[in-house]
């Protein structure tokens, strides 16, 4: 069947499911050796290797699928090379019998003379991903060794250097390059001498509780308080104290004896003051009493210049006892209050309220406290159901009812680091919609491929999920699918697959459950062409997929 337009060459593909098909092909560049020997009508007649989708011009003559396009694009009236005749695009089909006979042609492991296998060319990369004498890398972190498969196990579990093996003392996985530097500075339980020098082997973890215990520190003596400054190692403190007990009972009698004493000199002080008050008091007595005789006098008396100068005499000694007087009585009330109980008692009862109204706020912030807690919780039932009303919106927003679907994947890199990893194998694209009340569909990749392409390949598949309307369309679902990797660079230089749903294939009739098994293709881009830095398929850490469903002759409801 001809071609309708160029684009086409790259357009037609083979539906296979996801779960358990296998794509027959073979890398174009690798150096075969044939069990027989490779006929001329199974070579291209441009580059005179082995035909890989082979396309049949109008002449007569077979070229690579990339071959015919390579002359298409060099020359703008392509010529076929052997007779020169002008290449007609529109007469150009893909020969699929040929094909076959291509992939059912058998070649020799390359693994020769170890691997005597003799394989279908069809199935030649997928002996490569099982053939137990194939170069493979390490899958260890940081180790660089290529192992015949047949050898990985055991180079993983008992050679590489960079296996994990368990602490012996914390009982945790550490690389075995690591596991020295590991014991010596991260492990806690690794056992180390005692700083002290003392006989015992502590963890890490515990030697600074150790340090509290251990008998080869040295700590004061408890008696430091009474007089004795030795310095003893703990263990040593009992002979220490057995030995200095009589010198501590003395250091313990003096200090009591020099209690006794200033509490015994206090009172005396205090008696004094008493008796220098009393005789101050008898003073200002006898000065009241000639205070009066000379008042008396003073009125008897015409000579007033004497009696005004006698009076002022007597005044100023009254003045001064007066003050001396509340001076000796200030300094008693201070002596009297270090002996004195009473501010004590207050201060004990001060606190006792303190205690009380604290016990109340205590009664009172446990309230509080399992009323905040279901506020809290009713905080958070809102905010799950706004995060879910949220994220409706968006879905909604960019939900398209057209049949065609445009899917920005970004941090490339990094989503396919998990997918290596084996934490997240696959993604899935929002929903897209043939129309309001149509199919609803999406798309499902494998960064690291799947099936025959896993590990080399990105696969895409196309996904019918149930929907609301389901009811009402037409099963199974019969249109046209396109999927695309596009170009970011302007020139169009877009990845297209094409394929019409089969009828007959679970993954297009009605749904039972969330989705059907996806559908599409496991190899559908190269990892080497895709993050090739010649091409602009991934900018910025993005790149876009588009799925196209062909509408036509589908009735709208």
């Amino acid at each position: 069947m001809a071609c309708d337009e160029p684009a086409a060459l790259s357009g037609i593909l083979t539906r296979q499911n996801s779960s358990s098909a296998v794509s027959l092909d073979f890398q174009p560049d690798a150096d075969y050796k044939f069990v027989e020997a490779l006929e001329d009508r199974y070579k291209c007649t441009y580059c005179h290797l082995v035909l890989r989708n082979p396309h049949q011009t109008g002449c007569g003559h077979r070229f690579c699928q990339q071959c015919i396009l390579a002359l298409r694009e060099l020359n703008a009236v392509p010529t076929c090379p052997v007779d020169k005749e002008t290449i007609k695009m529109h007469e150009v089909f893909k020969d699929n019998c040929c094909k076959r006979e291509v992939l059912n042609l058998h070649v020799f492991c390359k693994n020769i003379p170890n691997c005597n296998s003799k394989i279908m060319l069809g199935r030649y990369q997928e002996h490569l991903q099982q053939c137990l004498f194939e170069s493979v890398p390490c899958t260890n972190d940081g180790c660089c060794d290529q192992i015949l498969r047949k050898d990985l196990e055991e180079h993983l579990s008992q050679h590489c250097k960079f296996r994990e093996e368990m602490c012996q003392y914390c009982n945790k996985y550490v690389v075995l390059v690591n596991i020295k530097n590991h014991e010596e500075n991260d492990c806690p339980d690794y056992p180390v001498p005692c700083l002290h020098n003392c006989s015992q082997t502590i963890l890490k973890k515990e030697t600074e509780k150790h340090h509290t215990v251990c008998p080869e520190v040295e700590v004061d003596c408890p008696y430091k308080q009474y007089g004795c400054l030795v310095k003893v190692k703990r263990g040593k403190l009992a002979d220490h104290e057995n030995s200095a007990l009589r010198e501590h009972i003395l250091q313990i009698l003096d200090k009591n004896s020099q209690l006794e004493e200033q509490i015994t000199d206090l009172y005396k002080s205090l008696e004094c003051k008493e008796i220098k008050i009393q005789q101050l008091a008898e003073a200002i007595k006898k000065c009241e009493q000639e205070f009066r005789q000379f008042t008396q006098l003073l009125g008897k008396n015409n000579n007033l210049m004497v009696s005004t100068q006698a009076l002022a005499s007597h005044l100023d000694k009254s003045a001064r006892l007066e003050s001396q007087v509340k001076q000796l009585i200030q300094m008693a009330n201070q002596q009297q209050s270090k002996l004195d109980l009473q501010p004590l008692f207050d201060m004990i009862e001060n606190v006792k309220q303190k205690i009380a109204l604290m016990e109340a706020y205590d009664q009172r912030l446990v309230v509080l406290e399992g009323q905040s807690s279901k506020h809290d919780l009713q905080i958070n039932i809102h905010k799950a159901q706004l995060n879910k009303n949220e994220e409706r919106f968006k879905l909604l927003e960019g939900t398209c009812y057209n049949g065609k679907l445009i899917w920005k994947i970004t941090d490339y890199k990094m989503k396919k680091k998990e997918a290596v990893e084996g934490r997240v194998l696959s993604i899935f694209s929002q929903p897209f919609y043939t129309s309001r009340c149509g199919y609803r569909l999406c798309a499902r990749a494998y960064l690291n491929g799947d099936g025959s392409g896993k590990g080399t390949h990105v696969s895409l598949y196309f996904v019918v999920m149930r929907g609301e309307f389901d009811s009402l369309l037409l099963w199974p679902f019969k249109q046209k699918v396109t999927l695309m990797l596009l170009d970011q660079s302007g020139k169009k230089n877009h990845i297209v697959e094409v394929f019409r749903a089969d009828p007959n294939s679970s993954s297009f009739k009605r749904p039972d459950g969330e989705m059907n098994i996806a559908s599409g293709c496991p190899r559908f881009v190269p990892h080497a062409v895709l993050e090739n830095t010649k091409n602009t398929y991934i900018r910025d850490d993005t790149l876009f997929l588009k799925v196209v469903v062909d509408l036509t002759d589908l009735e709208e409801l």
